[in-house]
């Protein structure tokens, strides 16, 4: 299967990044980043169009030692909106920016903006089902504990096919899309924003593990959430502050990656209780 192959890529990349020194935000950015460039994923060059034919990207960098976060959304002209999200959370006093505010602000903190077209990429709205199809085609994210014991996650999404323009989904409001702590744990989700966002989503994951559940326990009781409270499709990542892997989902698929220090890496579409101790320094997912 392609998209797991393209978690591989990007768990591969976050955890070279990790083993020559690099922070937790630095891992999670080059995964994401790579997933960006990636077609198959509805991210980046990969984005489904809006109902106005266009793109429109969203995506949210989080910093557990600081509690500190950057976010865009609907931007239409960035290769690389997770970079932009970075940006945001260093270079400006705002956390929060949108639309051609957020285009212009690439520029002053020195990014180059690209055609729109560029952003299409290959993916066929044909290919699509929502969450709790058979197809996968939706968010991407990274999770990552470092060696120095911080936690970052980093989220990045075109949105839904045919979505009204200026919609935002989940995936850049911290603690719904992304959330990370370095108390407790980080999480990312993805699935059918409406609903991720009801429940707070990657919060409510951070907040079961700093209650003391496992990073798996936490995945299943948040996707149990979702389905029970909201009646709502997704999937999360997670990892403790120990570095523990958490994943859950109830779409049919949700494509991942994942290295723990010392072991092999391991990737897959499909995840029935897994349990994974150990220290856990690099995840991909869609």
């Amino acid at each position: 299967m392609d998209h797991i192959e393209g978690c591989r890529e990007a768990a591969a990349a976050g955890w070279a990044c990790l083993e020559d020194g690099g922070t937790a935000l630095d891992a999670v950015e080059i995964a994401v980043r790579l997933l960006e460039d990636n077609p198959l994923y509805d991210a980046g060059r990969g984005s489904y169009l809006n109902r106005a034919g266009r793109v429109q990207l969203d995506a949210i960098v989080m910093d557990g030692s600081r509690l500190d976060f950057g976010a865009v959304a609907a931007v239409e002209r960035v290769r690389h909106p997770i970079s932009l999200a970075r940006l945001v959370m260093t270079g400006c006093d705002h956390r929060l920016v949108v639309g051609s505010g957020a285009e212009e602000l690439s520029v002053a903190l020195g990014m180059e903006l690209c055609d729109p077209e560029e952003l299409m990429g290959q993916v066929d709205p044909g290919d699509w089902s929502p969450p709790g199809g058979a197809r996968p085609g939706d968010t991407v994210g990274a999770v990552a504990l470092d060696g120095e014991g911080h936690l970052a996650v980093a989220t990045s999404t075109g949105g839904t096919p045919d979505k009204w323009p200026g919609r935002v989904g989940d995936s850049p409001l911290v603690g719904c899309g992304a959330y990370a702590d370095d108390l407790a744990g980080a999480a990312a989700a993805t699935g059918a924003g409406e609903s991720l966002m009801r429940i707070v989503t990657s919060k409510t994951a951070v907040d079961l593990m700093a209650a003391g559940q496992s990073a798996q326990a936490a995945a299943e009781a948040t996707l149990r959430r979702l389905w029970e409270r909201v009646g709502g499709y997704g999937g999360v990542i997670l990892i403790d502050r120990e570095g523990r892997v958490g994943l859950a989902h109830n779409t049919p698929n949700l494509a991942y990656a994942y290295v723990v220090a010392g072991c092999e890496m391991v990737a897959g579409a499909e995840v029935e209780g897994i349990e994974a101790p150990g220290r856990a320094e690099g995840l991909s997912h869609l």
